[in-house]
């Protein structure tokens, strides 16, 4: 066996153990994009070579530098291929209290945080945008496992969860900072959110044309701390009570089998 091989093997062990051990019609549901996803090939793991009824055990401990080198350069490339991937997405669909209260439901969602994006003003408070003269609309921005929920699922939430034909406006909540937007981070998410809009509308799945801006995410300001999960904090609210709640029994029910595992009956 040579030096290299003996890196390799030792390296190989040593990952293995590792892996071992507002109110849109509550009656409207959008169809998924597409009827089965693509599927997503996951990276195979490299196997050992190993004699008949033994393991082999790599003896490093008298590598030469450029044997160090080597390894460590093939546990860095080990390590950034296992790495979890998480992507961002960022929705725009009314006041964000029910938006981030929506998306917290769904298994493989990671972090949702409320803000606002796409204004011009630097750093907006709470005041500024309610004005409607900075431009910005409310938003959450949210970190997600793809492996675990597509962004096209994403999708589907989100033009359930609220009314995208309303311009500037979900129920009795008025002005741009409500506008219902898709605000992309890449040319795939764009895309998509694109071929989605197109189809709603040419299959009439709403009485009225989508109004959904698609654009690319532009500065997000994270909102006030009280902002931060209203809901869950808030339940008693008549606001919540009376909007939040029935968007959310609406996902609950429509994609029980999305939901964080907690949460499914």
């Amino acid at each position: 066996m040579t030096r290299i091989s003996k890196y390799a093997a030792a390296l190989l062990l040593a990952v293995s153990a590792v892996v071992g051990c507002n109110t849109a019609d509550e009656t409207t549901v959008v169809p998924p994009l597409s009827e089965a996803g693509d599927d997503i090939a996951s990276p195979g793991s490299p196997a050992l070579s190993e004699q008949p009824g033994q393991t082999q055990v790599a003896d490093v401990t008298g590598a030469d530098s450029n044997g160090k080198k080597e390894l460590e350069a093939t546990v860095s490339v080990v390590a950034q291929s296992t790495k979890k991937k998480v992507e961002t997405a960022t929705f725009g669909s009314g006041c964000f209290w029910c938006v981030e209260a929506v998306f917290e439901l769904l298994d493989g969602v990671e972090s949702v945080e409320s803000g606002y994006c796409n204004g011009s003003v630097p750093n907006p408070s709470y005041e500024d945008v309610c004005t409607g003269r900075t431009g910005h609309a409310e938003v959450i921005r949210l970190t997600y496992d793809p492996s675990v929920i597509s962004f096209e699922e994403l999708l589907e939430v989100f033009w359930n969860s609220h009314d995208p034909t309303t311009l500037n406006q979900q129920g009795a909540d008025y002005g741009t900072q409500y506008r219902s937007g898709v605000y992309y981070h890449s040319e795939d998410q764009k895309q998509l959110a694109l071929a989605y809009k197109k189809k709603l509308n040419d299959e009439k799945v709403f009485d009225d044309p989508v109004v959904t801006e698609v654009v690319k995410a532009a500065e997000f300001y994270p909102a006030e701390d009280y902002h931060q999960d209203y809901f869950t904090l808030n339940p008693t609210k008549g606001y919540c009570r009376a909007v939040i709640n029935p968007k959310v029994d609406k996902v609950r029910k429509v994609f029980a089998d999305k939901l964080k595992p907690g949460l499914k009956k």
